[in-house]
């Protein structure tokens, strides 16, 4: 799996130190199926910045709104109605929070680009949505220690991404084209974080993880 001088590294999800190489550029961990860009080529802030801002997510939008159900569907019939939520990574046009907020639920935002409202993760919450977020995580086992600190016991993690696919459809992939996708998960890889949480996974429809923390 390792070509000359391609060491193995530490996966950057489950931190298993086995993670090598898999596509030019990227490596793969063995353990939790993750592949994520080689650190040394990782995007800057500014350009990360300057490509989410040609990102057209209109609140208004019916095609996004129909996009955003695949997730908002499911998670609203696991939720008790007035739940309170975050909607982590929301972006500058946060349609997925309107959406929840329309059937009932509070919603705040948090997007270190967008709403840098640090307030916002010193408290926990009844469910937390990552739409379309996690493939930008330069420290991913880092951002789900504190996604599963910000909610409630019996709380929901949902997470919307497109799961990578196997073998040599990832070298035309359309979703590795944006440079600012930097980790690509797969079932097995939200299995291995649900069992090292202690949330109980399911997927409920293409691309989408739903994970509730055990109660107290």
């Amino acid at each position: 799996m390792n070509g000359p001088g391609q060491s193995a590294i530490e996966c950057p999800v489950c931190r298993a130190a086995k993670a090598g190489t898999f596509f030019p550029g990227y490596r793969i961990c063995p353990v939790c199926e993750a592949v994520f860009l080689d650190p040394a080529r990782l995007p800057g802030r500014e350009e990360e910045r300057e490509r989410y801002l040609l990102h057209e997510n209109d609140p208004a939008d019916p095609g996004y709104r129909n996009f955003l159900s695949r997730l908002a569907g499911p998670l609203l019939r696991r939720l008790l109605p007035g739940r309170e939520g975050l909607d982590y990574g929301c972006g500058p046009g946060p349609a997925l929070a309107r959406i929840l907020e329309e059937a009932g639920h509070r919603v705040r935002l948090y997007d270190p680009f967008f709403h840098p409202d640090n307030r916002a993760l010193e408290r926990q919450y009844d469910f937390v949505t990552c739409s379309e977020t996690v493939e930008h995580f330069h420290r991913p086992a880092e951002e789900f220690e504190r996604l599963d600190k910000l909610l409630r016991p019996g709380g929901w993690l949902a997470v919307m991404t497109a799961f990578r696919p196997a073998g040599r459809e990832f070298a035309a992939w359309y979703y590795r084209r944006d440079p600012t996708h930097v980790v690509f998960y797969r079932e097995a890889t939200f299995r291995r974080l649900a069992g090292r949480f202690g949330w109980k996974p399911e997927f409920p429809a293409r691309d989408v993880f739903l994970g509730r923390k055990a109660p107290t």
